[in-house]
């Protein structure tokens, strides 16, 4: 086997694990939300660590592949969409730990609604990172796309969700705190669809060389 291809499989496992810790991640702070469990929330901030050090690890692959074997075309997109990858999938971790954090304060009040639609939020953005990287795995455009779709949906919870506890708050002053702080977790697991979104966008550059950002996605369905 080439140095490089055995460059690349190295790679590969690394964000197949990154992507998976960080999914992780997210299923246990709903989970630490809805079963009201601290300590499960952190654990979720000790596990970032791990997330930061493969951050480096296979940053610094991606520059020794890309100044040792000075990759061409489709293998040069693959190691600048890795490393595009490796960063979006880092904030991904970080937006866990500010959730956890977040849960952990929520925790310590009385719960102020039933926990419906943030866990439908979250279980479609952690969907989103994990069809992002296998559309990454496949250089599978339509799973892309897919992923890209998607976050229409997170959107709309969000409004949502966002409506509902300002309803909660003008319904009654005393339930402000706890709705802040499930606004401040429901908009970072929007924005955590966002970057599975960013993850979508460049493996489709991976796999056609055609930035699409900023792109109607009904115009690339065509």
């Amino acid at each position: 086997m080439k140095a490089l291809e055995q460059e690349l499989i190295t790679l590969k496992t690394g964000i197949a694990r990154m992507s998976q810790i960080v999914i992780e991640m997210l299923n246990n702070d709903i989970t630490a939300l809805v079963e009201r469990n601290s300590d499960l929330a952190k654990q979720v901030i000790e596990t970032d660590n791990e997330v930061d050090k493969l951050d480096v690890e296979l940053d610094e692959l991606c520059l020794k592949v890309l100044a040792l074997y000075d990759p061409k075309a489709i293998d040069l997109r693959y190691i600048v969409t890795a490393s595009r990858l490796i960063v979006d999938l880092e904030r991904i971790g970080d937006h866990c730990v500010d959730i956890a954090k977040e849960i952990i304060k929520i925790n310590e009040i009385p719960p102020i609604k039933p926990y419906l639609d943030l866990p439908k939020m979250a279980e479609s953005a952690g969907i989103m990172i994990k069809e992002a990287i296998n559309a990454y795995f496949e250089i599978d455009t339509k799973k892309a796309l897919s992923v890209i779709k998607r976050d229409d949906y997170i959107d709309n919870l969000h409004t949502q969700i966002l409506r509902e506890l300002l309803t909660y708050i003008v319904e009654d002053i005393r339930k402000t705190k706890g709705a802040i702080s499930l606004m401040f977790v429901t908009r970072s697991i929007e924005r955590i669809a966002d970057h599975a979104t960013n993850l979508a966008e460049v493996v489709y550059f991976m796999a056609t060389g055609k930035v699409i950002r900023h792109t109607r996605i009904e115009e690339l369905g065509k």
